[in-house]
C-alpha cells in the first residue's frame, strides 16, 4: 500500500507535460518536429488587428507544462515580435518553463561594435528573449559562438554538421578539399577538414561594403579537386558564388556549399544558378522554395531538434548529437 508520503514524494517526481507550439512562419519545421517527437502540435491563436498589430492566445491550458515554441527569426523583426508575445502569453498562462527554439536565430551578424556608433543587435535581442520570460534557448549554428555567452540561461548550440557529415561522406568524394568562402568561416571549416583528413583552402575577400564582395584570392590548391564550401549563412549569395567560380577558374572539378541558414536574399537564387556552384545544401532553419532555385538541396533539422528537445524534457545529456564543433 503506497503511503501519503510516497505519493508525494512520486508527485514531485513526475516530469512536466511537453507541449510544442509553432510561430506563424516556423510551421512548417515545427509539424516535422512535432511528429518525430510523436506529440501533436499544440494550438494557438495568432490574430491580426487592421493596423498589423498582433494577439497571441493559447487554444489549449499549459499552466505547469514544459513549452517550447518553435520559431526562427528570419526576415525583418514581425518573427521575433511574435515570439516574444508567445513567451509572455505563456508565461502569463502559468507554464512551468518556457523554451525558445529558435533554429535560425537572426540579427547574429550584429555581435560586436566593429566601427563607432553601432548597436550590437545579438545582444539586443538576447536581453529581450530573457526579459520576456525564457528560460533555455536552444538554436543552431549561431553566427558567432561567442553570442552564447550574450545570454544567462542555459543554451543548447546545435550545430549543422549532425546533418550535413553524413551527407557529404555519402558523395564518396575522393579529392576532396574543404573550403571557406572567407577567413572568418575558417575554424567551422577547419573542423570539417579535420574529420574528413581532407585540406583545407581558405577565401580571402575584401568588402567596400555590406552584401557587396570587391576582390576575392584562393589561399590553396584546388587543382583538380572537388570542393566543399562550409558557412553558416547564404544571404544575396555573392561570396558563396564568386567563391564558387573563382574556384572553378582554378581548375576545379566541382564545387558544392554547405550552408546552414538559406537566408537567400533577392537576387540570390539568380546568382546561384548563373554561378559555379555544383549544388547548394542547406537547412530548413528558414523555409526556402527549391523551385525557385534548382540547384539547391535541402536537409531537414527535425531530427536534431527533436532529439535535443527530448533529452532536455527528460534531463539528459545530448552530447551524442556533436560530431564536431
Amino acid at each position: 500500500m503506497i503511503t501519503f508520503a510516497q505519493k508525494i514524494f512520486n508527485d514531485f517526481f513526475v516530469m512536466a507535460e511537453m507541449k510544442v507550439f509553432s510561430g506563424t512562419n516556423s510551421r512548417y519545421v515545427a509539424l516535422k518536429i512535432a511528429e518525430k517527437l510523436g506529440v501533436e502540435l499544440g494550438k494557438v491563436n495568432i490574430s491580426r488587428f487592421a493596423d498589423g498589430e498582433y494577439e497571441i492566445c493559447y487554444e489549449e491550458p499549459v499552466r505547469g507544462a514544459e513549452v517550447y515554441l518553435v520559431q526562427s527569426t528570419f526576415g525583418a523583426s514581425e518573427n521575433l515580435m511574435e515570439l516574444l508575445l508567445m513567451i509572455d502569453a505563456a508565461k502569463r498562462a502559468s507554464a512551468q518553463t518556457v523554451i525558445a527554439v529558435i533554429p535560425y536565430f537572426g540579427w547574429a551578424r550584429q555581435d560586436r561594435k566593429d566601427k563607432p556608433r553601432v548597436s550590437i543587435a545579438a545582444k539586443l535581442v538576447a536581453n529581450i528573449l530573457i526579459a520576456a520570460g525564457i528560460d533555455r534557448l536552444i538554436t543552431m549554428d549561431l553566427h558567432a559562438d561567442q553570442i552564447q555567452g550574450f545570454f544567462d540561461i542555459p543554451v543548447d548550440h546545435l550545430y549543422a554538421s549532425t546533418m550535413f557529415v553524413p551527407d557529404i561522406a555519402d558523395l564518396h568524394l575522393k579529392d576532396m578539399v574543404i573550403a571557406s568562402p572567407d577567413v572568418g568561416g575558417a575554424k567551422r571549416a577547419n573542423s570539417y577538414a579535420k574529420y574528413f583528413n581532407a585540406p583545407l583552402v581558405l577565401c580571402h575577400k575584401h568588402r567596400q561594403q555590406a552584401n557587396v564582395v570587391e576582390s576575392m584570392t584562393i589561399i590553396g590548391d584546388v587543382q583538380d579537386k572537388d570542393v566543399i564550401l562550409i558557412d553558416d549563412m547564404v544571404d544575396t549569395a555573392g561570396t558563396i558564388c564568386k567563391a564558387a567560380s573563382l574556384m572553378k577558374e582554378n581548375g576545379a572539378r566541382s564545387v558544392r556549399a554547405y550552408i546552414s541558414h538559406a537566408v537567400m536574399s533577392d537576387p540570390a537564387s539568380e546568382r546561384v544558378m548563373a554561378s559555379g556552384l555544383d549544388e547548394l545544401v542547406v537547412s530548413d532553419s528558414i523555409p526556402f522554395d527549391t523551385e525557385k532555385c534548382p540547384k539547391v538541396r535541402v536537409l531537414s533539422v527535425d531530427q536534431m531538434f527533436a532529439y535535443a528537445i527530448r533529452h532536455v524534457n527528460i534531463k539528459r545529456s545530448i552530447n551524442d548529437l556533436f560530431l564536431f564543433k
